[in-house]
C-alpha cells in the first residue's frame, strides 16, 4: 500500500514526540530532520520538502508550543495540518457545468490507467444519478475502443463511438449525441502517448476547442513517482488542468506524487485509484490522507464504505437472528461477501485510529485468509451450512478437498464458529438479568 513506509518512519517519529513534557528548540531540530528525511525517501520533491519543514518549523518553534503542557501533541497536530494542506487542504470535487451535457476530459500518458479510470468514473457519477456517456476519442491504441465499451457494458453506461474517425469531430458528435439522449455527463477517453508530445498535445487542445469541457482531469501513475509530478506540469502547461487522478495507490508507491502534485503544480488531486476493480475509485480527501499517513486511522472514510457496502434489509435478519443466537454458516458467508465488497482487509484495517504502519507490517492482513474460509463454507452442503453439527469425519474430508484446503482448516473453523455460537447463547439468555442487560448493549451493534 502506499505510503506505508513514509506511515511508519512519521509514525515512529511522532511517537518520540507524544512521550515528552517539554521541548526544546534542538529537539524539534531532531525531528525534522528525520521528518525530511522521511519524506525525500518517499520520492517528495526536495523543494516540496523544504518549504514543509520550513513551515512546520516556523510554526512548531513559537512560544505558544514549547512553553504549552503538551508541546509533543502540538506539534503533532501542526505536522497533520501541515501535510493537509501540502496535498490541497480540502476535498476538490469534479467541475460539472450548470447547463447540461457537462463535458469532461481524460487524458494521461498510455499505461496510467485513464480508459479504466474514465469506466470507474463512470460507475460513480451513475450512482449519485448522473446518466453519464462514455465517448472513445483514443483511436490510435489497439483495442483501445473495444476496452471502452466492454468496460461500458459491464457497468451498464453507453458508450459513443465512431470507429477511426477524427478525434475532434467524434468529441463534437458525442457532445450532440448526449444533447440529444439527455445524458449529463460526457466522459471523453482521449489517446496517450508513452511520452508527452507536440502532435498529442494539439489534437487535446483541439478537443479542448471543440467541445469546451467543464473539467480536464489527468490520470497519471502513482508508482511513477516524481515522473507523475513532470507529467503534471506538462500536461499543465498546455490544457489547464482542472484536476488529477492518481492510480495504483494500492501498489508499492512511495507517496511521493500524492504529496508534491498540489504543491508543484497547483492542481489538486481530485480521485484516487485503490484496487482493479470498477469500484476502486475514491474521492481524494487531504485531511483524511494526513491522519491515516500518520497513524490517526480514517472512520469517515471506513464508515462511508461500511454504509454503501451494507444490505439493511439482510443486516436486519441477521440482527434478529444474534439476537436469537440462531447465527449460521450461510448469515456468516453473507458477512463476509459484504466485507469483501469494502474493499482490500489491510486498507480498511489501516483506517482505524491506533492500527499504526508498524503493528500493520507484522499482521497478516491480506485477502487469502477471508478466501480459504469462503471457500470452506462454499463446499458445505445448504443443509451442512444450517447445521454444522452434523458435519463429521467425512463429510469434513470431502469438504477440505473440494475447497482446497486441510481438514485441519475446517475443523478450525467450526471449532471457532461453535465457540462464537455458544457465547451469543450465553448472552442472549442472561439478558433478563442485571449482567445480561449490561451485555445487551453489544447487540445494539448490530441493530
Amino acid at each position: 500500500m502506499a505510503f506505508q513506509n513514509l506511515s511508519s518512519r512519521l509514525q515512529e517519529t511522532m511517537r518520540k514526540l507524544r512521550g515528552k513534557g517539554r521541548l526544546s528548540e534542538k529537539d524539534v531540530d531532531g525531528i525534522l530532520r528525520e521528518i525530511r528525511l522521511a519524506l525525500l525517501e518517499a520520492d517528495v520533491n526536495y523543494k516540496v520538502v523544504k518549504d514543509f519543514i520550513a513551515h512546520v518549523k516556523e510554526r512548531a518553534t513559537g512560544h505558544e508550543v514549547l512553553s504549552s503542557l503538551t508541546p509533543g501533541q502540538q506539534v503533532v497536530r501542526i505536522v497533520n495540518e501541515e501535510l493537509t494542506q501540502l496535498m490541497g487542504g480540502s476535498q476538490a470535487k469534479l467541475n460539472l457545468s450548470s447547463k447540461p451535457p457537462s463535458v469532461v476530459m481524460m487524458v494521461g500518458l498510455q499505461g496510467a490507467g485513464k480508459t479504466t479510470t474514465g469506466g470507474k468514473l463512470a460507475r460513480m457519477l451513475k450512482a449519485q444519478g448522473h446518466r453519464p456517456l462514455l465517448v472513445a476519442c483514443d483511436i490510435y491504441r489497439p483495442a483501445a475502443i473495444k476496452q471502452l465499451q466492454v468496460l461500458g457494458e459491464q457497468i451498464e453506461i453507453p458508450v459513443f463511438s465512431m470507429g477511426e474517425q477524427n478525434p475532434v469531430d467524434i468529441a463534437k458528435a458525442a457532445y450532440a449525441h448526449a444533447q440529444r439522449h439527455n445524458n449529463d455527463v460526457v466522459l471523453i477517453d482521449t489517446a496517450g502517448r508513452l511520452h508527452v508530445d507536440a502532435e498529442l498535445m494539439e489534437e487535446l487542445v483541439q478537443i479542448k476547442e471543440a467541445v469546451d469541457p467543464a473539467d480536464i482531469l489527468l490520470v497519471v501513475d502513482a508508482m511513477t513517482g516524481q515522473d507523475a509530478v513532470n507529467v503534471a506540469q506538462s500536461f499543465n502547461e498546455q490544457l489547464e488542468l482542472g484536476g488529477v487522478v492518481l492510480t495504483k495507490l494500492d501498489g508499492d508507491a512511495r507517496g511521493g506524487a500524492a504529496l508534491s502534485v498540489k504543491a508543484v503544480t497547483g492542481k489538486p488531486i481530485k480521485y484516487v485509484g485503490i484496487s482493479e476493480k470498477m469500484d476502486g475509485l475514491e474521492p481524494f480527501h487531504p485531511d483524511r490522507m494526513a491522519s491515516r499517513i500518520l497513524g490517526m486511522g480514517d472512520m469517515l472514510t471506513l464508515i462511508e464504505k461500511a454504509v454503501s457496502a451494507v444490505d439493511e434489509e439482510k443486516a436486519e435478519k441477521i440482527a434478529a437472528k444474534l439476537r436469537e443466537a440462531e447465527f449460521t454458516l450461510e448469515d456468516f458467508q453473507d458477512q463476509l461477501s459484504q466485507m469483501k465488497s469494502m474493499g482490500p482487509i489491510d486498507q480498511l484495517i489501516g483506517m482505524i485510529p491506533g492500527m499504526n504502519a508498524r503493528q500493520l507490517q507484522g499482521l497478516e492482513v491480506d485477502d487469502s485468509h477471508l478466501k480459504k474460509i469462503e471457500a470452506i463454507i462454499q463446499s458445505m452442503t445448504p443443509e451442512e451450512r444450517r447445521r454444522p453439527e452434523i458435519i463429521g469425519g467425512s463429510r469434513r474430508k470431502r469438504i477440505a478437498q473440494g475447497s482446497g484446503t486441510r481438514v485441519q482448516d475446517v475443523n478450525r473453523l467450526l471449532k471457532q464458529f461453535s465457540q462464537t455460537k455458544q457465547m451469543l447463547k450465553q448472552l442472549s439468555g442472561s439478558q433478563g438479568s442485571p449482567r445480561g442487560r449490561r451485555k445487551k448493549g453489544m447487540f445494539s451493534l448490530f441493530q
